[in-house]
């Protein structure tokens, strides 16, 4: 039994939910295990739910003993954090929005709740309330942390993705022995820039390629940004003993680069991906000879 207890004196509230929270562990864990968050997350035994209830329920007694039960990033939720971001994320995967997994947060309030009245039978109306109130305070904290750390974990995903599809939406063709080709499709920002000249540099090492073409066909506009991209991704496959070549240039995307005076001048240019082939095998003293047209020498 409490100190307070004994001598009849009642602690803070916070205090007061701190011992509570501390001596009906066992049973709180147990009445989560059966609500949807718990229920839906820990699927494979009753037992792990209520288990990682135990913890949370720790973590709550830690801020509370903290004085913290405002503050998300109280020490005590560093424990549970990584608990808490995979709970959310599990039912974000399951298909439900940031508004149902707020709710179910707040579901697990009042089992708390019934269970801190009836631990304090004695007490006055207003230290009872104010001890009701320091707990929903400290549960609306939990909502918060859970809240925060899925949606860091969400954007944490979203940005492995976004980099995967980069990945994807560049590829690098070998053309010919000593080859290399990366048709562009779309637009060309900074991150894709960089992914670009990643890739293009271990494909011109791992295939030891003399000449890399970037074929921009694929490209809707070109600006002084863009144009700068290329620039430091040909500079970069020269200082790798790589000749590049942009090909794709267009009619409209040469007059905005004239319009906008980019000086390409150091850049060996092509209008085709088929004009930079041919430049490339010339260079390389292959001959390309055209096939006779099928019937031509029949008479």
């Amino acid at each position: 039994m409490p100190e307070h207890e004994a001598d009849g004196t009642l602690g803070s509230p916070t205090d007061e939910v701190r011992d509570f929270l501390r001596r009906r562990r066992e049973q709180i864990a147990q009445r989560w295990a059966d609500e949807p968050l718990f229920r839906a997350v820990f699927t494979l035994s009753r037992d792990e739910a209520v288990e990682a209830g135990k913890a949370v329920v720790d973590a709550l007694a830690q801020v509370a003993d903290a004085q913290r039960v405002e503050d998300p990033d109280a020490a005590g939720f560093t424990t549970v954090r990584e608990q808490l971001a995979r709970m959310g994320a599990a039912r974000s995967r399951a298909g439900l929005s940031t508004a149902q997994v707020s709710s179910e947060l707040a579901a697990l309030r009042p089992p708390v709740e019934n269970l801190l009245l009836a631990d304090l039978p004695d007490a006055s109306p207003d230290h009872a309330r104010a001890c009701v109130t320091t707990l929903s305070v400290l549960m609306g904290t939990l909502r918060v942390v859970v809240m925060q750390t899925a949606l860091t974990e969400g954007q944490a995903l979203i940005d492995r993705q976004r980099l995967q599809l980069l990945e994807v939406a560049t590829p690098v063709i070998k053309l010919w022995d000593g080859i290399v080709a990366v048709p562009l499709i779309g637009t060309l920002d900074s991150a894709r820039s960089q992914v670009v000249m990643e890739t293009l540099l271990e494909a011109i090492v791992d295939q030891q390629a003399r000449f890399a073409i970037l074929d921009i066909t694929g490209v809707p506009t070109v600006d002084s940004l863009v144009a700068q991209h290329l620039m430091k991704t040909v500079a970069a496959a020269r200082l790798m003993g790589a000749e590049c070549i942009v090909s794709g240039i267009r009619p409209a995307i040469a007059q905005t680069m004239v319009h906008l005076g980019l000086d390409l001048g150091t850049v060996i240019t092509r209008s085709s991906l088929a004009d930079a082939l041919g430049y490339v095998l010339h260079q390389l003293g292959v001959g390309i000879v055209n096939p006779t047209p099928y019937g031509a020498g029949e008479r």
